[in-house]
């Protein structure tokens, strides 16, 4: 990897194109270099596993009315159209772009990496697939434009950090996605890097999103950047321009939404030839919560097991998480946002509140997509009081391990410190989660098949569940024509088109 000095320039300095961010990550887009076999089995393993939290989700009132908004942009003429998941009808790219990004992004139950900022690259999936099935491209393209996108996010995610500055994480998607497209249509340089441009002009905006009352929007936003980077792509191959340099400027996005006029980040990208192998370093969920809760819902169930007594308020005076600041302030107390102690919050608010998350699975055991945000669960009177006990306090050592470019020693997890109404305490404490690659059970293609399944169920046909299966496993040999074999057709009655909200389209 490349480190590259990025700050800000004023005008008359005149930064060449070849000098930009922009340009270098559009570098890496048009780079040769093969994709590592561990690499493309991880991208399979990542797009069973965006299908597999899609489906769960194809009921749910978000996803209904992006569908719908959708299917109200006929396929255009020059390809194919795209599929939107649970249908066979097709429809313009970028809107299947939209559609199967908010399908995929409603759980926040896929893939994750953290590290400056927040991410989950799984998000660069449904754009390119919705691109690469409209223009007629193999599976193996797809699959090497995956890889880009990955890499680019997960490296902007390593180095500059948006939340400091209530930027949401969705401004790294953006570019990271439209390099990923650049990739897989075999696009020069310079297209790319406009499109880049257009991307992150267009996907910047504040972290409103995930503060406070939390609506629908967190799981549309990913989906709005990926809609966006389609669009950019295609104005870019007609020729259009970007505001450059759109990183570097004077008025540009590091002088004046990011670090200011004398910031400077250090990003690493593959130097020439080297392989783009940042997806590796990426991580899936086994629960359907904010990834920053996984390990304590975890050690949660294991304390539910090992200390039932735990589950009764009237046996405990408080529980204390004390862990990372990123967990402390963005889904914890530190975050001062009285929503997360309020049990008629919107479900989009509780999985951002781990005092809920570790009440919920403390009690109960186990953690379900569902039934664990279910309102009538939330209001149950002894969880509630249970709740209020549980507070996150930032511990420096739990910092600092968040922050490891160590990958053995980076950690999500904390201390719990659960002090009982007889006033003896009880300490215990996880590193990662269990499904984590340095976990106690990391997840293989095994947890991904089933992980699949165990949420296709009810929603699939077990042909359709076994006929994408076979598709999905066989990415790099899916022929030019076959990408829309990557969707799954819902079971008779599982769809309503009846229940579709009505709007302007």
């Amino acid at each position: 990897m490349i480190d590259h000095d990025v700050r800000v320039h004023r005008s008359e300095e005149n930064l060449a194109h070849e000098d930009q961010l922009a340009w270098k990550m559009a570098q890496v887009a048009v780079d040769p270099a093969e994709v590592e076999p561990e690499v493309a089995e991880m991208v399979i393993n990542r797009v069973i596993d965006n299908a597999a939290v899609a489906v769960a989700s194809l009921a749910r009132a978000p996803i209904v009315s992006a569908r719908a908004q959708a299917l109200s942009h006929p396929v255009p003429a020059g390809g194919t159209g795209s599929s939107v998941f649970g249908l066979e009808t097709r429809t313009s790219p970028e809107w299947a772009a939209w559609a199967n990004g908010v399908a995929v992004r409603e759980l926040d139950y896929h893939d994750t990496f953290l590290a400056a900022d927040y991410s989950h690259p799984g998000d660069n999936i449904p754009p390119l697939l919705a691109v690469a099935e409209h223009a007629g491209r193999t599976g193996a393209e797809l699959l090497r434009g995956i890889a880009t996108g990955y890499e680019l996010q997960v490296d902007l995610v390593r180095a500059i950090c948006l939340h400091e500055h209530k930027i949401d994480h969705v401004a790294h998607l953006g570019p990271s996605a439209a390099a990923g497209i650049g990739t897989l249509l075999g696009l020069p340089a310079e297209t790319i890097f406009q499109a880049i441009g257009q991307a992150l002009h267009t996907t910047t905006a504040t972290r409103q999103s995930r503060k406070g009352e939390i609506s629908t929007w967190k799981a549309h936003a990913p989906a709005f950047a990926g809609k966006m980077a389609v669009e950019a792509v295609d104005r870019a191959m007609r020729g259009q321009t970007s505001p450059v340099p759109i990183y570097e400027g004077e008025d540009g996005v590091i002088a004046w939404l990011l670090g200011g006029p004398d910031a400077r980040y250090m990003v690493p990208l593959p130097g020439p030839g080297e392989a783009k192998r940042s997806i590796l370093d990426t991580y899936t969920k086994e629960h359907s919560a904010e990834y920053q809760a996984q390990a304590w819902i975890d050690l949660a169930r294991r304390l539910h097991a090992e200390h039932p007594e735990l589950a009764d308020p009237a046996n405990v005076d408080s529980i204390l998480l004390r862990t990372s600041h990123h967990t402390h302030f963005v889904i914890g107390s530190g975050a001062n946002d009285p929503q997360k102690y309020d049990p008629t919050a919107s479900r989009e608010t509780l999985d951002h509140s781990i005092p809920y998350i570790f009440t919920v699975a403390l009690q109960d055991g186990t953690w379900h997509h569902v039934d664990s945000y279910a309102p009538e669960r939330a209001a149950r009177e002894d969880t509630v009081a249970l709740w209020q006990k549980v507070t996150t306090e930032e511990d420096a050592e739990w910092t600092r391990r968040y922050h490891s470019l160590d990958l053995t020693e980076k950690a999500f997890g904390g201390e719990v410190v659960i002090t009982l109404a007889d006033g003896t305490t009880l300490r215990d404490e996880i590193a990662v989660a269990d499904a984590h690659p340095q976990g106690a059970r990391p997840f293989a293609r095994a947890q991904y098949v089933d992980k699949f399944r165990s949420l296709a169920d009810g929603v699939l046909e077990e042909r359709e569940i076994a006929r994408f299966l076979d598709a999905a496993e066989n990415l790099a040999e899916l022929p030019a024509g076959e990408l829309h074999r990557l969707n799954v057709l819902a079971a008779p009655g599982v769809l309503d088109p009846s229940a579709a909200p009505k709007g302007l389209f």
